[in-house]
Parts: C-alpha cells; structure tokens; sequence
C-alpha cells in the first residue's frame, strides 16, 4: 500500500481529483477493484434519488439566484478526508482506483454521516489527462517535512534578467490516456453512475498565488511598493495567461459547465436558472461560474488592491455569466473595489472578515459565503461552546444576508472525525434559533 504522503486519494478536494498525469497508475483495475467501485457507485448511485437530494438542489438554486433567505450549510474537511476516511481502509490498490473509491466513498460519508447540503448525484466524472508547459522558469519551494508548509524561493530573483523567459502556460492534452480513462469509467460504472467528462481546470484565476510561486512572498508584498513598474509587467503576464488559457480551452471544446453541483468559488455549489448554455455550441466561459481572489493581498491596502489587482480580475470575471470573488482574505476593507468587479453574486467572508457588514453591504444583491473558523475543529478535544459561539455570532451578525455557512480549510480534526459532523449539528441548531 502506498505511503500516505505519496498517496493519491489523499489529494482531493471538493474542487476536484489530482492530476491524473501525477498518478503512478497501470491503467488496468483487478476483478475485486472493479467490484469494489462498482458496490459503492451503487450505494451512491441510491443516495441520489433520495427525494432529500432534490430538496437540497432546489434550495441551493434559490439561494443562487438570490430567491430565498434559507442559509445553506456546507463543510469540506479537506485534509480532514484522511482521518474520516482513513487511507489504509481503501481496498484498491492501483492508485487511480484508490482516487476513484476515496471519491465515492466521500459521497457517502456527506449523506449519511456529514449531513450537509451537499447535494449528491448520480454521475462519474472524469477529467482529461495533461500537463502544462508553466511559466517558463522551474519553480521551487523548500519544505521541512513531506507535505508540510513550505518557503517558496523566487524563481525570479531579477526581474531584467529573467523576465523575457517567462512566457505562458500552455495545456498539452493527452487524447490516448484521456479516452482510455472514458473507456474505464464506462466499463466500471456504466449501468449505475452517468460517466460524464468533466474537468476542473483551475481552482481560481486570480493572479496573486502565481506571483507568489515566482518572485516568493517577500518579494511578492514589496515589489509593488519597490519595483512598481516590474510589478505591473508581472500582474499583465499573468492575466494575459490566464485570458490565454480561457481562449485555448473555449477553443477546443474542452469546457464544462460548473453549474449544478459543481463547487464553486471557494465554497458552496453552481446550482442556477439564471446561466443557460446555447444548445448545440461548445461550453464557453460565459455559460459558466467565474472565481478571483487575492488572499495574498490581506495586508497591502486596499489602494494596492485597486491599482495592482482589481484592473486584472475585472478583464477576467468580465468573460463570466455570475462571478464570486475572495477566499481568506477580508472582504470588507476593499469592498468598494470588490463590488465592482463585473456580475458579482458570490463574496467570501473569512473569519477575518468583519462579519457585522454583511447585512450592510452584501444584504441581499450578493450571496455571503459565511467561514467560521477551523481551529476548534482541530483538537482531539473540541470545545463544544467555543464552536457553538462562533457559529452563533456567525448567524447573528449577518442575519439579513443570503448567507451560507461553509466550514473548510481544516488540516487536521485532531484525530477526531466527528468533529466535522458535530460542527454541521451545531451550526444547523444555531441557524434554526435564529431564523426559526
């Protein structure tokens, strides 16, 4: 069995699988994997039909479309995964397979232990196998353990003599290995789950984390007061590269709708009336949900955020039909700008956040992805009053938005799965006292 640190199925998010070009996989699955993905594409295959499911995609397509005052609740436990669904109790062994029963088993585990708002459906997705060529310079980050946080060292030390080998990102897709991938798919679940193909090719396109990646963060938070001019030549590569990346895959066909059940931005789902795709034409970025964020820009002032950033995202989120902006940075002390950015629905409210400002400014033309803190969660121990406070300041301070509840970026549990579940107990109770 694999090392956990080196292992597949413990790389995946809501937002989607590892790449499959990363996975040391023999493309050939044993009669017992097979039956193994089978028995649990029926059991998730089960869940979707529970007339439960459909409530839950019903209210989340209100809640989208800015219908219904009816907070929704997620949570995604991310590394959290591999204390409720422990690695070693996989029963594949190749290393797709394992990404494959970690994938359904996680299906399960939020219907019938979690009990969010997930809604669960009954399809398979698969992604195209590829590789991108990067920015042209190899990017290197220095690590204690495997895993673990980790220094990014600048792969552009000197802008003058480096920057005229950046170039953009170009994606090399793998037609041979991303059919065989559909062939097995349909082989597997063909009967039980709809296999669709289906690819998450960004998690988001703001442009801070890909600054970061090559000039490091000191640099990254000094340059735009240092090296303004060589700040905005990085910033327009970057959005170029992105608008790039955008056209290649509207080009080629190779966009899917993130509607649906799609995790978008970063929390809560894509369900929608209001983004329809012209029938008989190739998915285009304005049949989807568009996501931007700056997180990396929490301490730089909000003036920063609108000479340096705010420009770019607004040439990206412009291509998009709805669009969400922000992850773990406060939305609020630049919500002048942030407001701005073209067709907004969707606004993050970190713990970080002045959550007191969500009935003010996001009341009810803007959907509040409300995110009290993980760090109760993480203890073997949790305190129960401590996370029922922050829950109940969570729902009373933005009574008066369209607010959903998300609980996400947890490390650890603590080496206590229920946590998780007890924290969607919890916050439920605290949104029933409040809203009735």
């Amino acid at each position: 069995m694999l090392d956990q640190a080196r292992d597949a199925a413990t790389q995946q998010t809501a937002a989607g699988y590892p790449l499959v070009k990363t996975i040391d996989t023999s493309f050939s699955f044993t009669r017992e994997e097979v039956s193994v993905l089978r028995a649990l594409a029926w059991q998730v295959a089960e869940i979707s039909q529970r007339p439960v499911m459909a409530e839950k995609a019903r209210l989340w397509t209100a809640h989208n479309d800015l219908q219904t005052q009816q907070p929704l609740v997620f949570i995604d436990p991310e590394n959290g995964w591999n204390e409720m669904i422990p690695v070693h109790t996989l029963r594949c062994s190749d290393p797709l397979a394992r990404v494959w029963e970690m994938a359904l088993r996680k299906q399960i585990y939020w219907a019938n232990v979690l009990k969010d708002d997930k809604v669960i459906e009954p399809f398979f997705d698969v992604p195209y196998s590829y590789t991108d060529t990067g920015w042209g310079v190899e990017l290197k980050k220095r690590r204690t353990v495997e895993n673990g946080s980790y220094i990014v060292e600048p792969a552009v030390e000197e802008f003058e003599s480096v920057f005229e080998k950046l170039h953009h990102p170009e994606i090399v897709v793998d037609w041979k290995e991303s059919e065989l991938l559909m062939q097995m798919a349909h082989s597997v679940f063909d009967g039980i789950l709809t296999v669709r193909r289906k690819n998450t090719w960004w998690w988001t396109l703001g442009l801070c984390w890909d600054y970061v990646d090559l000039r490091g963060m000191e640099n990254f938070m000094c340059d735009f007061l240092l090296e303004p001019e060589w700040a905005e030549r990085m910033l327009d590569l970057l959005c170029e590269g992105k608008l790039h990346m955008l056209d290649f895959l509207e080009e080629n066909g190779l966009l899917a709708q993130n509607t649906g059940g799609t995790y978008t931005g970063s929390g809560g789902f894509g369900f929608t009336r209001q983004i329809a795709p012209v029938e008989g034409r190739h998915v285009v970025t304005g049949d989807m949900w568009g996501f931007c964020e700056s997180q990396e820009t929490a301490q730089v002032s909000p003036e920063i955020y609108r000479d340096f950033i705010f420009p770019r995202h607004k040439r990206i989120l412009e291509r998009f039909a709805l669009s969400c902006y922000g992850c773990c940075e406060p939305y609020d002390p630049r919500w002048e700008y942030v407001r701005q950015l073209p067709h907004l629905r969707k606004v993050s409210v970190s713990p970080w956040a002045n959550w007191a400002t969500v009935p003010e400014f996001l009341g009810q033309e803007y959907i509040a992805s409300i995110k009290p803190s993980p760090t109760p969660l993480a203890t073997a121990h949790m305190d129960e009053d401590v996370v029922r406070a922050d829950c109940r300041r969570a729902v009373e301070q933005t009574k008066g938005g369209v607010c959903e509840f998300l609980m996400k970026d947890n490390h650890t549990l603590g080496g206590c799965p229920h946590n998780a579940s007890r924290w969607v107990e919890i916050m439920r109770e605290e949104i029933a006292r409040v809203y009735g």
